[in-house]
């Protein structure tokens, strides 16, 4: 059937329900004009009770319902009444899951979906979240009913930690139940707080020693040393050098902790590793060349793009490259190296000083964890530089890879994997 037909059959239906809704109204119009016709008034009269009688008729149409109208809600009836479970379920901002007495899933708002992955309808909860003591509040919930809330910690792709809480939607008999998984996201304030500990225990462990040397260099100038002009120059020197390592060791830890407060927002921004290197490279050749370090690049023209922050992996490739100047400046040379693979972007840093034996290899990303106190000291280390690095390449899902032999050198590796068309 064409449009048009179909819009004039819904006219004729219109208009017919339009004169049964009105049946009583003509009925006694039709009356009343039979009633004055049969009296043989005059003819003015007869059109002027005629005129009365259809202006009637147009006016009680006028107030009846129709059929078609659409149903007006109360004015008093708010927006979020006429809204579905589903829809308000989909603009909270906290994952939620709603599954049945056999745990299985029955709906899962978009941000459950991108919070712990594709959640189908039909699976099984207890399969997708291992965490013991999630399911132990699941399954207790499901024993009696009464709604209970835990934290428990999600560590794979990044380490977040939620409250998570199971209440009954309905006291329905048997498998017919519904119950309701929420999850509040707590990892802000589980870092926050972790960072608070952190940061005393590692700062008064770090700052004991430099605070004990000019205290002691302190006394020692007020006292013996008051008028010693050499002492007190020597000990002036000494003081400058420890209160730049306390300097540095703050900075370092503050680096840290903001390093760590981000690591769970993910990078958006396109970087070319191959401008970002050279530009390491060239800022660190007076520290080079006062060392008397060669640095070799193999590094190609062509850009190599890859998704990151550009001031966090500049730091990343800043410290790997000072290190490899540093620790191994008796090899004379550092070679920097950046290729594409099938297995995704390596960027290396190769030196051929000492090496580091393969014991202490696990443990060099540990806050401050040296393999030679000493040495590390002498170069004005903090033993934060690869703690800080692994956090960063957490966060841009990178890993850092470690070879080294001992009197060969060492090669430190950053692993981007495949990057998305």
């Amino acid at each position: 059937m064409s449009i048009l037909g179909q819009e004039g059959r819904t006219f004729r239906q219109k208009a017919v329900e339009r004169v049964i809704q009105a049946r009583f109204v003509l009925g006694a119009a039709a009356f009343i004009t039979a009633l004055v016709l049969s009296t043989q008034a005059t003819w003015w009269l007869s059109f002027a009770v005629l005129m009365l009688v259809l202006l009637a008729v147009v006016a009680l149409s006028a107030t009846l319902p129709r059929s078609d109208a659409p149903a007006e809600s109360p004015a008093s009836d708010p927006a979020i009444f006429r809204l579905s479970g589903q829809q308000l379920a989909a603009q909270l901002p906290d994952p939620l899951i709603i599954f049945d007495h056999g745990g299985t899933i029955l709906y899962v708002n978009p941000v459950a979906n991108g919070a712990f992955g594709p959640l189908a309808r039909g699976g099984a909860l207890l399969l997708h979240f291992r965490a013991p003591e999630l399911q132990a509040l699941v399954q207790s919930v499901m024993a009696d009913g009464v709604a209970r809330s835990v934290d428990f910690a999600e560590r794979v792709p990044v380490e977040r930690w939620y409250r998570a809480t199971v209440l009954l939607l309905d006291r329905a008999g048997g498998k017919d139940r519904q119950y309701l998984l929420s999850f509040r996201d707590q990892t802000e304030a589980h870092r926050l707080e972790r960072m608070r500990s952190d940061f005393i225990a590692n700062a008064s462990h770090e700052l004991r020693t430099p605070l004990a040397s000019l205290t002691g260099f302190i006394e020692t100038l007020r006292g013996p040393a008051r008028r010693d002009e050499a002492a007190r120059d020597n000990f002036l020197e000494i003081m400058q050098k420890q209160a730049e390592r306390m300097a540095r060791l703050i900075d370092d830890l503050l680096s840290l902790s903001r390093i760590e407060m981000k690591a769970h927002i993910a990078v958006k921004d396109q970087v070319d590793l191959t401008t970002l290197i050279n530009h390491v490279v060239d800022s660190l050749r007076p520290l080079a060349d006062d060392l008397g370090v060669e640095i070799e690049r193999k590094i190609d023209p062509d850009p190599v793009i890859v998704l990151g922050d550009r001031d966090e992996l500049t730091q990343v490739f800043q410290n790997l490259v000072e290190n490899a100047l540093k620790y191994g400046q008796s090899g004379k040379r550092i070679i920097v190296e950046l290729k594409r693979g099938d297995d995704g972007i390596k960027a290396m840093v190769q030196d051929f000083g000492p090496g580091i034996p393969e014991e202490h290899i696990p443990r060099l990303t540990e806050r401050f964890y040296r393999v030679n106190l000493e040495t590390s000291r002498a170069q004005k280390g903090t033993g934060l530089g690869l703690a800080i690095v692994k956090h960063i390449l957490t966060r841009h899902r990178a890993r850092l890879v470690v070879r080294s032999r001992v009197g060969e050198g060492s090669t430190f590796t950053v692993v981007f994997g495949p990057q998305k068309a």
